[in-house]
């Protein structure tokens, strides 16, 4: 009989300024894919030709819809606290001078944000819906591909959401952050 002993992991979380200096050495690239969540770099899903179809036909929904109110970021990273920064499929976020550039939007500068989930619906519910609760994110949308309809998120508590609904393709969805309607069946008319 072979004895084992008990040994504790220690996990090195890494904050945003390490992960960021991952980049700029290069340890990391643009083509890895990856995310911050809770100090641990998280590999994120390839985009499907479905999820991509769904990001550009809301995006562009969107835009029709607010104009130049906000500003639309896809795919890009919003500091949600010093150990997490993921990359939302959509953020909808306050227009700024500088269009982000001088550094990433954080909760503050968010009006609501969109996860386009086909393979990562899990994910994105029970590991990422959390998080934007967690960081006071106003409103959350997930879009299931393969159901085909979205759940909204409102009233942040703790890391979760108090208020959730869901909408099929047949809905009229209304944000109530920015107090418009969106006709799901222009969305799911793919």
């Amino acid at each position: 009989m072979i004895a084992t002993a008990k040994t504790d992991i220690k996990r090195m979380r890494f904050s945003v300024e390490d992960y960021h200096k991952m980049f700029e050495s290069g340890v990391i690239t643009e083509q890895d894919r990856v995310e911050l969540i809770h100090g641990e770099i998280v590999r994120m899903s390839p985009i499907g030709s479905k999820h991509g179809g769904y990001v550009n036909a809301l995006t562009n929904l969107i835009t029709r819809i607010l104009g130049n109110k906000i500003t639309i970021s896809v795919q890009n990273p919003v500091r949600l606290s010093r150990f997490s920064e993921p990359e939302p499929d959509i953020a909808i976020l306050k227009n700024r001078d500088d269009f982000y550039t001088e550094s990433h939007p954080t909760p503050e500068d968010v009006f609501f944000l969109v996860e386009v989930a086909d393979t990562s619906i899990g994910y994105d519910f029970d590991v990422k819906l959390p998080l934007y609760a967690a960081a006071g994110i106003q409103e959350v949308w997930i879009l299931d591909v393969n159901a085909q309809q979205i759940t909204q998120h409102t009233l942040p508590d703790g890391n979760a959401y108090l208020n959730t609904d869901t909408f099929s393709k047949s809905s009229l969805l209304k944000c109530t952050i920015l107090d418009f309607e969106l006709d799901l069946k222009t969305v799911f008319r793919m």
